[in-house]
């Protein structure tokens, strides 16, 4: 079937198809456009309509999708995140901000969907040669070569990612280890993050009154 992800109507019809149709084990959630520029220089309703298929669409497929295959007790939901999502600094921020949001969202459903036997991958890429670089106003040509990976190979690359179990795949990523690193270190916030004191040294006014 054939709809378009950027209208409700079009969101509407697949997500009917996800819930009707049992023998849909798989959900490729790729939906996504892009703006060049900064946040005072691209037009809103072009940020929002950016917002609404990076994340409206791609929230609520992965639902439907989510709801489906819980069901079954099986399934795999493969999210197309961004390596931006990751180093927001890059590039137009609302994008890279829905990007974090795809990831966010991937990590999330990981730990409720487990126990109900349905994988979900988050697969973070980075530059490709996609049209979306063209639709977006950027000359491909102006990127160094060295960073941009054919579709083809992304494609492969994210696939062998999910053969091997991983729940994160970055195409380009030489050492897997490194992402365990960094969520390690995310990990480790965990503990001070919420507490019912501030940190000592935000506690300047309260010092000098004593």
């Amino acid at each position: 079937m054939k709809a378009d992800l950027a209208t409700s109507a079009g969101r509407a019809a697949v997500e009917q198809r996800l819930d009707e149709d049992a023998s849909i084990t798989m959900l490729v959630n790729n939906a996504g456009m892009a703006a060049t520029g900064t946040l005072t220089g691209v037009e809103p309703d072009r940020l929002e309509a950016m917002v609404a298929l990076n994340v409206i669409a791609v929230m609520r497929l992965a639902a439907a999708a989510a709801r489906a295959f819980a069901a079954h007790n099986r399934g795999t939901i493969i999210n197309i995140a961004s390596v931006l999502a990751l180093a927001p600094e890059l590039f137009n921020g609302v994008y890279s901000g829905t990007k974090a949001f795809v990831l966010n969202l991937s990590l999330s459903m990981q730990q409720e969907l487990a126990a109900c036997g349905v994988r979900v991958q988050a697969v973070l890429p980075g530059a490709t040669r996609t049209e979306i670089w063209e639709r977006s106003g950027t000359d491909v040509s102006h990127l160094p070569a060295e960073m941009l990976m054919n579709v083809d190979e992304l494609v492969d690359a994210a696939l062998a990612g999910l053969d091997a179990g991983e729940n994160m795949t970055i195409p380009s990523l030489p050492d897997h280890a490194d992402f365990e690193a960094y969520t390690k270190a995310r990990f480790a916030l965990g503990p001070n993050l919420s507490k019912s004191r501030a940190a000592p040294r935000y506690r300047v006014l309260e010092s000098a009154a004593q």
